[in-house]
């Protein structure tokens, strides 16, 4: 039976994955509103030839920046970084480092991308890494990697979504904006 120091962790872990999913939906709200808008200037400059190079660099960016929330989605991290005899804190650090090092490989897309869009991107970084931090903070660091990798895995698969299912949705619904205006 689990502690009440760890009932309280869960519950504080489970609050910051509620309250990024809550913030990624409501970003997703608003780039609603503006849709409209966006298509009308979009439409007018979809004869440009300067549009006609610049949208495939902006679909590219679209597909990278999904590509991106999903290489850091845990279940993607913990394949990628786990190696025989990684201790929990080398298990933390191979995954914050594997998300920085994606993200900044990354960073450029945010010129051919809408701020919301980017946005998403940014939090659903920021989240995953505190996750990370925290949930390895309650466990000793030289424990097996193991332990970090199933509390990490239980966490997210007890949400119905995850902030990388959203922020991709995000990604994928202005996206979409964008070719519909073209």
């Amino acid at each position: 039976m689990p502690s009440n120091q760890q009932l309280l962790f869960i519950l504080i872990i489970a609050g910051a994955v509620v309250l990024v999913i809550w913030t990624l939906k409501d970003t997703l709200k608003k780039t609603g509103g503006n849709a409209a808008a966006s298509r009308d200037s979009k439409q007018k400059a979809g004869n440009d030839p300067q549009q006609q190079v610049v949208l495939p660099l902006q679909l590219q960016a679209y597909e990278r920046m999904v590509l991106f929330v999903e290489r850091i989605n845990p279940q993607s991290l913990i394949s990628r970084v786990n190696q025989p005899g990684f201790t929990v804190l080398d298990m933390q650090i191979g995954m914050v480092s594997s998300i920085k090092s994606e993200f900044d490989h990354n960073v450029s897309q945010q010129i051919y991308v809408t701020p919301p869009a980017w946005e998403a991107v940014k939090t659903v970084k920021e989240q995953t890494i505190s996750i990370i931090n925290q949930v390895a903070l309650k466990l000793p660091p030289d424990a097996p990697s193991i332990e970090l990798n199933k509390q990490l895995l239980e966490l997210f698969m007890a949400q119905p979504e995850s902030p990388s299912d959203i922020a991709a949705e995000i990604i994928n619904a202005e996206a979409r904006k964008l070719m519909h205006a073209n």
